[in-house]
């Protein structure tokens, strides 16, 4: 059994990559593989591996800077949700692309789970999912607005673009696993929006706690792991992964004409250029070899 969990913490790193190869050791060391992002603002990622390796890393990720109240959510999967690890620097550790959002300042009230379905029942209360418009293709909360962005950085021009449609509005927002709503909120209170809700610990723990007889929530929420997609009690979904776009697909798109094992489906067979497929089959081929071998292929 892996322990799998998703953190995030905004804190302020004066030198984050200082801070990556005694982390990144540690993983190696405790069998611990997944992604962890680190910036100057702080850390997003997640991890899966034995438990006492989890337990190794949090620990370690609690001695950080200003990272002594770290969060973190955990499910749990009888297969290896990821086939290495990287420990990486970026410029944000969720990108918006807005130099002066700051959640350690200010984010909008956070609503517990069993609390959700009733703000957004109200009359007065407009549902923003703030995810990429491939995540809400498999799920969402029922009436929420979809801005249909393809990356977070659009949002600020999306709402720029629709904000008088919420005129008198109290905006409650929700993600995957709470960290881009950090970004989001603080964002719109900059923007001069009094009201502004989250769902606290996000889909994955309104899934998590919410009864499915009770939820409000319409299809499965996508995970960045191998698990592809979850659903109620955070079970395992029945989306595979198009490896050539990293974007989920319905059992029913396996069986679609521009479907091809790692190289290509429907979502992506006219974006990406023929060198690209040349590359993806290669791919493909040393992956089903290692298979075959009984190995682990890293493409994988």
């Amino acid at each position: 059994m892996y322990t799998i969990a998703a953190l995030y913490h905004f804190t302020r790193f004066a030198d984050p990559d200082s801070l990556r190869p005694a982390l990144k050791a540690l993983c190696l060391a405790q069998d611990v593989k997944g992604t962890l992002l680190m910036a100057g603002e702080g850390i997003n990622g997640t991890i899966a591996g034995p438990r006492a390796g989890i337990d190794a890393v949090l620990e370690h990720l609690k001695s950080l800077p200003g990272c002594a109240d770290l969060e973190w959510k955990e499910s749990f999967s009888d297969t290896p949700p990821f086939g290495k690890i990287k420990v990486r620097l970026k410029r944000e550790i969720v990108t918006m692309g807005q130099p002066d959002v700051d959640p350690r300042a200010k984010v909008g009230n956070y609503v517990d789970p069993q609390d959700w379905n009733a703000l957004i029942g109200s009359d007065d209360v407009a549902v923003i999912d703030t995810r990429n418009d491939y995540e809400v293709a498999i799920g969402t909360f029922e009436g929420a607005i979809d801005p249909k962005t393809s990356s977070f950085g659009e949002f600020p021009a999306w709402w720029d673009q629709n904000k008088d449609r919420f005129h008198n509005k109290k905006i409650a927002m929700f993600c995957t696993g709470g960290i881009r709503c950090e970004k989001s909120t603080n964002y719109l209170l900059g923007q001069g929006v009094e009201d502004v809700f989250h769902l606290k610990g996000g889909i994955l723990k309104y899934l998590e706690e919410v009864p499915e007889a009770q939820s409000t929530w319409d299809g499965d929420c996508f995970v960045f792991d191998n698990r592809v997609s979850v659903g109620h009690g955070l079970k395992v979904g029945p989306h595979q992964l198009c490896h050539a776009c990293r974007k989920p697909l319905f059992p029913e798109d396996l069986k679609k004409p521009e479907f091809d094992m790692g190289v290509s489906c429907h979502q992506c067979i006219d974006v990406t250029s023929e060198a690209d497929k040349v590359r993806f089959r290669e791919r493909q081929k040393q992956i089903e070899l290692a298979r075959k071998r009984g190995e682990e292929h890293l493409g994988s």
